[in-house]
């Protein structure tokens, strides 16, 4: 007999591939250039997975369509911008099935930039610059199901892959020391990571979270997150991973009011001197210039920074 319950579920389609491009008519045209993933939860699909009963299963393939419908369908406004475009799909999905509570929508792009030519942006011609990531996952909930009267969206944002690597002005001395400690002071060091960085906007009004300025607090949270990696002087004063990254995400909630939390990930990719004293050479502490990149291991380096007392639209 089976006695085994299900204890969560969500299903969808992933890795939907597609472009909206925008013309104008003075000839100027952008581009959006998305992946999806489009997942769908509610109490009513248990019975596809415990009974085989898939009479309420919306088909992944629809949900395929849907992203593509309403990537034509919709304003371009409510496209270009990731993080509307999700939030849009995610409640069309719970506003048109009534047995889906909750909808997951997850867009990741790698965005194109526009070529410049003598200081001049050009109309239709764009190129890809960089390996950071850009990615929103939006999460439109019924709070009174099956109604879908009242909502909550929960969005998170942000980017990943964001290598950054500076060759002074960071240290790190004053840790625990103990019978396992062989790790010496280092008072000054190169510091690289790969930036993982998350920030989330809470609300019950999705008219009021679709006018967020999400393009400008991408930028603002990439301009802060490299301006105090690598010129914020508290970063030099306290040059640990912890605190640059502390200082980071002070930054973004200062500047954005409309930010409840932000959350990094900062491996900290090392990079020691390798040591030349077998061949009458000093290459350590304030004579290091030849180094040996470690891969693995690395450190890592993890932290939700918030508001005293968060506020809500």
């Amino acid at each position: 007999m089976e006695n085994s319950i299900v204890k969560s579920q969500a299903y969808g389609k992933d890795r939907v591939r597609v472009v909206r491009v925008v013309r104008h008519q003075d000839g100027w045209q952008e581009i959006a250039d998305y992946w999806v993933c489009c997942l769908l939860s509610g109490e009513q699909f248990e019975t596809s997975y415990t009974k085989g009963d898939n009479k309420l299963v919306v088909a992944t393939d629809s949900q395929k369509n849907t992203v593509y419908y309403l990537a034509k369908t919709l304003p371009a406004e409510k496209v270009m911008v990731p993080e509307v475009f999700a939030s849009e799909v995610a409640s069309f999905m719970v506003k048109k099935y009534a047995h889906v509570t909750s909808c997951q929508v997850k867009v990741t792009t790698k965005p194109w930039e526009r070529m410049k030519f003598d200081d001049k942006a050009h109309a239709h011609s764009f190129y890809r610059e960089g390996k950071e990531t850009r990615w929103t996952e939006a999460v439109v909930t019924k709070t009174s199901p099956p109604s879908a009267a009242s909502l909550t969206t929960i969005i998170n944002s942000g980017f990943y892959d964001l290598e950054v690597l500076k060759t002074t002005n960071s240290s790190f001395v004053d840790f625990w020391r103990d019978e396992l400690t062989t790790l010496p002071d280092m008072p000054d060091r190169l510091l690289s990571t790969k930036v993982l960085c998350q920030w989330t906007f809470v609300s019950t009004d999705l008219d009021t979270l679709q006018q967020q300025p999400f393009d400008a607090i991408f930028a603002g949270a990439k301009r802060n997150t490299l301006d105090a990696f690598a010129n914020d002087p508290r970063a030099w004063v306290h040059a640990s991973v912890q605190s640059t990254l502390y200082i980071m995400a002070d930054r973004i909630l200062n500047d954005f009011a409309a930010v409840d939390d932000v959350y990094y990930a900062l491996p900290n990719i090392h990079y020691f001197p390798f040591d030349l004293s077998k061949f009458g050479l000093k290459n350590t502490q304030t004579d290091a210039e030849v180094y040996m990149p470690i891969a693995d291991p690395s450190g890592l380096i993890t932290a939700t920074i918030s508001r005293p007392s968060k506020g809500k639209f």
